[in-house]
């Protein structure tokens, strides 16, 4: 069995075995002619029972070959140019070779005697990360496993700055549209049921600030305590970008701590053609990055910034077997020190072997095109007669509903949707994502593929619309 460890004698093994696997991908990703092969949970589910995993198959090309069949072929593949659901992305490939390079050397990032180079590229990314947001020279950070975290570990920081006696008096305010880890995250940090406090939308999907300067008037006139204001800089569902001058301006009058949810709009950060739509982003007290959606990053990639460093202090823990006090004054560059994790995964070389072969501005041009496609998306939607398209993107997101000419009944024109984008999926052509928009049902596209065209998105739209006219021809039989 040591024959299968990693180590100085068993080289060629690994290269072989590497090797191997990273031919069967190279294979599959070149005749992959759709997202998805319509694969039901009755159809996967016995396969991967049957696996007797107290009897190993010993040999790398069969368990290649079991793998086919219980993962590869039906996986979800993100790189296909009609995948329109969720926020993946197809991954760039020095980011693959950089964790290729990360899980064989298999760094843990939480203190300098396991990482040594690894601490101090992240530590570099992490300062990159914070000049291009703008945060001045006392800013830090560190990478977390995703958004949630981030923004979990962004509201810890924020309850322990504001120094209530009472928490149940704390409160943190964010748009009906922010990110659900919001009400996750004051959950776990043992705020109050009612701490979240929710502010509604404009026509455009964008915090109204006019009321949240009157529910934060309303919060500090009982006698409450305005914790954060949670601005989304590309919420999950629109994309849309709450307006951050103008939260910034009222989190200052009232001494809230402001956050910004930039899991999705951080790609902006590298682009050098709509930066600007984030510009009030500096003037945040933290900030989430979610390399792996918009930088193109394999998951998991993401970080949590903060303007002053020494708030980080609220995550720290020494333990005399990890980290103990007096390598605080020996300037030991200990990572665990600022994280919520402790053993963590070396992703920021992803980030790196990115920057270093493409630079930002490849990045930010590929989220630009990506931005662009949902702008051309929009305006076929926008003339198209057969659907309603909910707001104009600000990122690359589309939010849409086929309304059938000949059909008034609302609760009808959700069955249609929903069945349409259930249709899609079991076919395997396109995978389209949904959501609800005042109480029904609409389709989403979330662009990330700059290898998407227009003609994608016509062809996707016309199979939406034809399974939706065959439920309702369908229905119309039912009823006759």
């Amino acid at each position: 069995m040591r024959s299968h460890l990693l180590n100085d004698t068993t080289t060629e093994h690994y290269r072989r075995s590497v090797t191997e696997g990273v031919e069967r991908v190279a294979a599959k990703l070149a005749t992959t002619d759709r997202p998805f092969t319509g694969v039901t949970v009755d159809d996967l589910a016995p396969r991967i029972d049957a696996i007797d995993l107290d009897q190993p198959l010993g040999d790398t090309t069969a368990v290649l070959d079991e793998l086919e069949d219980v993962y590869l072929r039906d996986a979800v593949y993100f790189h296909h140019p009609r995948y329109l659901a969720h926020l993946n992305c197809p991954v760039v490939i020095p980011a693959v070779l950089g964790e290729a390079v990360l899980s064989a050397v298999n760094s843990s990032l939480d203190t300098w005697d396991q990482s040594a180079g690894g601490t101090l590229i992240e530590r570099k990314l992490i300062g990159w990360t914070a000049a291009r947001i703008g945060l001045g020279p006392a800013a830090d950070g560190v990478f977390t496993s995703g958004g949630t975290q981030s923004n979990l570990q962004a509201l810890l920081l924020a309850r322990e700055e504001t120094k209530a006696d009472q928490l149940t008096k704390l409160r943190v305010f964010a748009s009906e549209v922010s990110h659900f880890s919001v009400q996750k995250s004051a959950k776990l940090l043992g705020l109050g049921p009612d701490a979240v406090v929710v502010v509604p939308v404009d026509h455009d999907k964008r915090m109204q600030t006019v009321a949240l300067a009157r529910e934060l008037e309303r919060c500090t006139e009982a006698g409450l305590i305005p914790m954060a204001v949670v601005a989304t800089a590309g919420t999950t569902d629109f994309g849309s970008i709450d307006p951050l001058p103008e939260i910034a301006d009222l989190c200052e009058q009232y001494g809230a701590w402001m956050h910004v949810d930039a899991a999705y709009g951080c790609g902006l950060l590298a682009s050098r053609k709509y930066r600007h739509r984030i510009d009030g982003i500096e003037r945040a007290d933290s900030v989430t990055v979610d390399y792996h959606k918009s930088f193109f990053q394999p998951v998991s990639s993401s970080a949590v910034l903060v303007r002053d460093a020494a708030t980080l202090r609220h995550a720290t823990y020494h333990a005399e077997y990890l980290n103990p006090r007096r390598m605080v004054t020996e300037r030991i560059p200990n990572q665990v020190d600022k994280s919520l994790q402790t053993t963590r995964r070396f992703d920021a070389l992803k980030l790196w072997m990115t920057l270093r072969v493409m630079g930002a501005d490849g990045i930010g041009e590929l989220f630009d095109e990506v931005c662009d496609l949902a702008a051309e998306g929009w305006k076929l939607l926008a003339a198209d007669p057969r659907f309603d398209v909910v707001v104009e993107p600000s990122l690359s997101t589309l939010v849409f509903r086929y309304i059938p000419a000949a059909v008034t009944d609302p609760a009808e024109i959700d069955q249609a949707n929903l069945y349409a984008r259930k249709a899609l999926f079991a076919s395997g052509d396109a995978v389209v994502a949904g959501t609800k928009v005042s109480g029904r049902h609409y389709l989403k596209f979330t662009l990330l593929n700059p290898e998407t065209t227009t003609a994608d998105i016509t062809a996707v739209l016309d199979l939406i619309a034809g399974h939706a006219e065959q439920y309702l021809g369908e229905s119309l039989d039912r009823a006759c």
